[in-house]
C-alpha cells in the first residue's frame, strides 16, 4: 500500500525529489520503493530522465486504476466509520400502531432531523411476529402495546395513550360527547386479528363481562385502515388508542369512554445482541422524549390499559 501511495505521488509530481519532499521521506527511499514495485509487477511505470520522470503508457493506465481503487478504499473507510458512529445506516422498525401522530410520529420526525442519513424502514405486524423478527435479527426495534414477558429481549416503557371508541358517523351514540362501557356492551365489535388485535380483544372481553353482557364480536384479518372503513360502513364499532383517533377517517367518529381508567402502554423492545449505533441513538432520543415531554410522568399516574407483567429484562439493557 505504501508503494502504491508513493507511486501516485511520483505520478503527480513527475519528480522523485519533489515527491519525496511531499511525502516527508528521503528521495532514495522513494526511488528504491518504486523500483521494487516495478520489479514486482514486471512493468516499467516511469521513464527516468535527467530532470524528472515520465509515465509510460502502462504507467498511465496503472496509476489511473490505482487512483480509482484508492478512492474506493477511502470511501469504504469513511462509510464504515460513519456507520460505526451512527451517522449513516439503516434502522428497521416494527410496529402495529399509527405513525401519523403521537409519540411515535414525533420520535421518527425528530430522529430524521437529527440523523437524516439513517434510513428508517417500517415493518407492520402482530406483536408475536415482530418479536420473532427481533430475535431473528430482522428488526432493530419494535414498538409494542401491552408487552408481557420477553425474557430474551430488552424492553423499555415509553408512553401511554388513552383508549377511545370508533363509531360509524350515523350511529345513535354519536350524539353523545362521551360514552360509558354500559353504552357499548351490547354493540357489535370489530377487532383485527393482527397488530394489537389480541390485546384489544382481551380488553373488550373483560369490559363487556363486567357489565354482564355476552360479547358480540367479529375478528377480521385486515389492516387498520380497512377496519376503519368497515366501521364507517356500519359493520360495527372498534376500540383504538388516542393517536389513531387523530387520523381522520370519512364516516368514522371517535368518542372518549368516561369510565375507562386504563391506558395502552407502549414499549420499545430490542435484542440485547443488537449493537447498532443507530439503534442506540434512537433509544436515547426516545428515552429523552419520554422523560422530558411528560410521557413517563403520565405513565406513573395512570394504570395500564391491559394486565402487564414486568418484562424479564425491563430497563436492564439500557441502550445497546
Amino acid at each position: 500500500m505504501r508503494s502504491l501511495v508513493q507511486a501516485l505521488v511520483v505520478a503527480e509530481h513527475l519528480n522523485f525529489r519533489h515527491a519525496a519532499n511531499a511525502l516527508g521521506v528521503a528521495q532514495s527511499s522513494v526511488s528504491i520503493r518504486i523500483k521494487a514495485l516495478e520489479e514486482t509487477l514486471g512493468i516499467v511505470l516511469f521513464e527516468r530522465r535527467h530532470r524528472g520522470v515520465r509515465l509510460t503508457e502502462a504507467g498511465h493506465r496503472f496509476v489511473a486504476e490505482v487512483s480509482a481503487g484508492m478512492e474506493q478504499i477511502d470511501h469504504a473507510v469513511r462509510t464504515a466509520g460513519a456507520i460505526s458512529d451512527g451517522t449513516v445506516g439503516r434502522l428497521t422498525i416494527g410496529l402495529h400502531g399509527s405513525i401519523a401522530t403521537g409519540f411515535l410520529a414525533d420520535l421518527r420526525q425528530r430522529y430524521r432531523a437529527a440523523h437524516p442519513a439513517i434510513e428508517q424502514s417500517i415493518v407492520e405486524g402482530s406483536s408475536s411476529h415482530t418479536l420473532a423478527m427481533i430475535r431473528e435479527g430482522k428488526l432493530d426495534v419494535a414498538f409494542i402495546v401491552n408487552v408481557a414477558n420477553v425474557p430474551d429481549c430488552h424492553c423499555r416503557h415509553l408512553w401511554n395513550e388513552t383508549l377511545v371508541i370508533a363509531l360509524p358517523a350515523a350511529h345513535p351514540l354519536v350524539r353523545l360527547e362521551s360514552l360509558a362501557w354500559a353504552d357499548l356492551a351490547a354493540e357489535n365489535f370489530l377487532v383485527r386479528q393482527g397488530g394489537a388485535g389480541p390485546q384489544v380483544l382481551e380488553h373488550i372481553v373483560r369490559r363487556v363481562a363486567e357489565h354482564g353482557r355476552s360479547l358480540r364480536l367479529h375478528r377480521r384479518n385486515v389492516g387498520r385502515d380497512t377496519l376503519m372503513h368497515m366501521v364507517a360502513a356500519g359493520e360495527g364499532i372498534t376500540l383504538t388508542h388516542e393517536a389513531g383517533s387523530y387520523v381522520p377517517f370519512p364516516g368514522v367518529v371517535f368518542r372518549p369512554i368516561d369510565d375507562e381508567n386504563e391506558q395502552a402502554r407502549f414499549s420499545a423492545v430490542w435484542s440485547p445482541q443488537n449493537r447498532s449505533p443507530a439503534l442506540r441513538k434512537l433509544l436515547e432520543l426516545a428515552t429523552h422524549m419520554s422523560r422530558m415531554d411528560g410521557w413517563t410522568m403520565q405513565a406513573q399516574t395512570m394504570p395500564s390499559s391491559f394486565p402487564v407483567k414486568t418484562p424479564g429484562h425491563h430497563e436492564t439493557g439500557g441502550a445497546p
